[in-house]
């Protein structure tokens, strides 16, 4: 899967594709559909795909994610973006992707989110998210109280500017910069974190990931929205209800070696190593 509108992406995948060939394997290009439909990209000949690589950075990485939670594909990302947090360097591809050919890589299974919103005439929106969700205000600085409950007990209630509910996957991104905890990738839990909470009313919270929770628009002086993975977003209204389960699929992605977690944590920022 490539990065839409990418020429270098577009270069590479049919570099890789040709080296593929020569390897007696099949590679088919297909671009990244940000509206996550996979039609464009159905095998040949009904052949079953066995992974799913993809060119380009860590947005790329999470959109094509979302789009083949489903098929339970492996996922090696090969970094085009700036980041490359999800993604491996696509300067060694050639070992990386032989090292798929090969067998020679660790699976990683992610929780990821289910989502489901409901407003009094019926759901308004459902779906997967592999970083976050975020009930957050919109354009006008004016607090939103929200209400959280988590298997039908209440856990509390904050006047802030949002909240956000990622996976381990997602803690390195929205939900640490708002001062939430790093957690392992491989845990099976969800992040909490309050988005600058009035009188810090509500605080980060890790929690099993076996449970659904309900996040209610109890209060709204303005726009409030709902953000999934920080690439789709919905419009809220008072007395909607969100809720956040497990997916029923994680996200499987293939590393063929490298930095460890913590080694690439130091690399990206989050703390320093001697």
């Amino acid at each position: 899967m490539l990065r839409t509108g990418d020429g270098l992406a577009l270069a590479l995948g049919r570099e890789i594709a040709a080296w593929l060939a020569e390897r007696g394997a099949l590679g088919v290009l297909c671009e990244h559909n940000v509206s996550g439909g996979l039609e464009a990209c159905a095998p040949p000949e009904g052949r079953p795909y066995d992974t799913v690589l993809v060119l380009g950075g860590d947005g790329t990485f999470i959109g094509v994610a979302r789009a083949c939670l489903e098929l339970g594909l492996p996922l090696l990302g090969l970094n085009l973006g700036r980041v490359g947090f999800l993604a491996e360097s696509a300067s060694d591809w050639p070992r990386r992707v032989g090292a798929l050919l090969a067998g020679e890589y660790r699976l990683s299974h992610r929780v990821c989110l289910a989502y489901e919103t409901a407003r009094a005439d019926g759901t308004i929106c459902r779906g997967v998210a592999v970083n976050d969700v975020v009930i957050g205000r919109g354009d006008m600085a004016r607090l939103i109280r929200l209400g959280v409950s988590r298997a039908g007990e209440v856990v509390g209630s904050m006047r802030a500017d949002g909240l956000i509910i990622s996976t381990p996957t997602g803690s390195t991104a929205y939900g640490n910069s708002a001062g939430g905890p790093l957690v392992y990738p491989e845990m099976q839990a969800f992040c909490l974190t309050p988005v600058c909470p009035f009188l810090n009313t509500f605080s980060p919270m890790v929690l099993p990931c076996d449970e659904t929770i309900e996040v209610a628009v109890e209060e709204q002086r303005g726009e409030v929205r709902q953000t999934i993975d920080g690439q789709r977003s919905f419009a809220l209204a008072q007395g909607d209800v969100v809720r956040v389960r497990r997916s029923e699929c994680d996200l499987v992605m293939a590393h063929t070696g490298g930095d460890s977690y913590f080694a690439k944590l130091a690399s990206k920022g989050f703390f320093t190593q001697r």
